[in-house]
């Protein structure tokens, strides 16, 4: 009873937001934040046996202006911390972090002060990858579920920054999972 069916056939409808979501998904360009060994993996997964490039996802770029997806491969000390968040802040608009190995989502086995217990204390995380270290055919899966997720389906327009600055309080104001009390066991 809509204007849909009154159209005739081959007539394609879709929102603006859509087919923006559907450029935006075709095209990754990954910031590297190799940061110990989930690296190595990182790397693999832009070598020709994985061939990120298929998925239009091979062009790693060393400057944080011209990526949209942040890969943080290894455990986070404190003193690269505040780097991580620099590179972070200088990411364009819309971008999105994906968390590679334990070390990166929840310090692995690495329990002391010198090591950021999960890069989500930093960066709001969209994907997070388990494994120590996770094979790049993971960080294909994470790809494509960060593509047919929050990429496909991001908001563009008046209300997307402001949908983005909730979302990033929200998610750097989230309690953490374990803090050390000062007590030994």
């Amino acid at each position: 009873m809509g204007l849909e069916d009154k159209l005739p056939s081959g007539i394609l409808l879709t929102t603006v937001e859509g087919v923006f979501g559907w450029m935006r998904q075709a095209s990754f360009w990954p910031a590297t934040m190799g940061l110990a060994c989930c690296a190595i993996e990182m790397m693999a997964f832009g070598a020709p046996r994985f061939d990120a490039g298929r998925w239009g996802q091979e062009v790693f770029r060393a400057s944080p202006r011209q990526a949209d997806v942040m890969i943080v491969s290894g455990r986070v000390s404190q003193k690269m911390a505040p780097i991580v968040r620099t590179v972070y802040d200088q990411m364009p608009n819309p971008k999105w972090v994906v968390s590679m190995g334990a070390c990166a989502s929840s310090g692995g086995l690495f329990n002391n002060y010198a090591v950021v217990q999960g890069s989500d204390h930093i960066v709001p995380v969209d994907i997070y990858i388990p494994g120590c270290p996770p094979r790049p055919d993971m960080l294909i899966d994470a790809m494509f579920k960060l593509r047919k997720g929050p990429v496909m389906h991001h908001p563009i327009g008046r209300h997307a920054d402001q949908l983005r600055d909730e979302a990033e309080r929200a998610a750097l104001a989230a309690p953490t999972t374990l803090e050390w009390t000062g007590e030994t066991p």
